[in-house]
């Protein structure tokens, strides 16, 4: 079984990040053969800045092997050092019929949100499917917002096969519905796009004075809440406190007694020593940064190495050589 996942160096990452991708991710690394890329050449449809893209792909290296990625375990590359998917990327869109790409719920999400439109963003999906059928993949661990982009892969990926001959293996989507969509602070999903980030290596003041100003409603402590599943602290402490802790949080505030102020501090508290394993080892490899590169290269060698046969077997299929 071969997995493959891939993650933007759009900005500094989060809980969503976190828990939607990157945990999953480090899982499955111990259930067949993983295949994981930091997508520096989808960050190009929003971040301009080149500086601040060689910056986030570093950033992102460490935040992962920090994590828990195994390169021993795991392919682990940038995208761009992998020139093959960018080739087949062409090969693909020019079957990619302009109406599945319309139909696409995150580049019109994207525009909803003040995100300038561009060709890059529109074809995405094209570019992903690129990043999957290159590597023969047969599961694609995705958030529920991106399970579209792999039905588009599969769909895309049916198309070439229908008319250039078996060419692709066809890719499942793995979703884990528990942690499919991580709130924000604003309650909708947690995304660098919208601003309603917690990061998941955030500075201790700075962060601490975000989580205690989650906007709560007007109801005093004594108040019984009902609704407490839908209270978005409770839902953010769901995912970095124990179980028990967590449902005896959310039984005391439903039944009245807890303050909003402890409650918040409560979260804060389990978020910074769930992470704090791993802010230890992110030191450790930022002061080491020549064995962080060697992952890279060595990553995008073998990441090489599967994906050349694949465009060899595609350009064949398509009479181009």
């Amino acid at each position: 079984m071969r997995i493959l996942s891939g993650i933007q160096p759009s900005g500094a990452l989060h809980l969503g990040n976190y828990f939607g991708m990157m945990l999953p991710a480090i899982e499955l690394q111990e259930k067949g053969e993983a295949l994981y890329f930091i997508a520096n050449y989808h960050s190009m449809t929003s971040l301009f800045d080149a500086e601040q893209r060689r910056k986030n792909s570093l950033d992102v290296a460490l935040d992962f092997l920090a994590c828990g990625l195994d390169p021993k375990k795991a392919i682990f590359w940038k995208q761009s050092d992998v020139p093959e998917v960018t080739e087949l990327a062409w090969l693909l869109t020019t079957l990619t019929p302009m109406g599945l790409l319309e139909r696409c719920h995150s580049y019109k999400d994207k525009l909803a949100h003040g995100i300038s439109p561009n060709h890059g963003l529109f074809a995405y999906p094209v570019l992903m499917a690129a990043d999957i059928l290159i590597f023969d993949s047969n599961i694609v661990p995705v958030g529920r917002d991106q399970k579209q982009h792999v039905e588009v892969t599969r769909d895309i990926a049916i198309k070439f096969n229908q008319q250039y001959g078996e060419t692709f293996v066809i890719p499942e989507p793995q979703i884990r519905e528990e942690v499919a969509a991580v709130p924000g602070l604003d309650a909708q999903k947690m995304s660098k796009s919208y601003g309603n980030t917690i990061e998941i290596f955030g500075e201790e003041k700075a962060t601490r004075k975000k989580v205690m100003s989650i906007v709560m409603d007007s109801r005093t402590p004594q108040e019984p809440k009902p609704d407490a599943e839908k209270n978005i602290v409770v839902q953010l402490l769901k995912f970095v406190a124990p179980p028990e802790v967590a449902r005896d949080v959310e039984d005391r505030l439903r039944a009245g007694g807890l303050g909003y102020g402890d409650l918040k501090k409560s979260l804060f508290e389990h978020y910074w020593n769930y992470f704090a394993p791993m802010r230890a080892r992110r030191a450790e490899l930022a002061s080491n940064l020549d064995y962080v590169q060697q992952v890279l290269r060595e990553g995008a060698e073998r990441a090489g190495a599967v994906a050349g046969p694949v465009l060899t077997r595609a350009k064949r299929a398509a009479g181009l050589d």
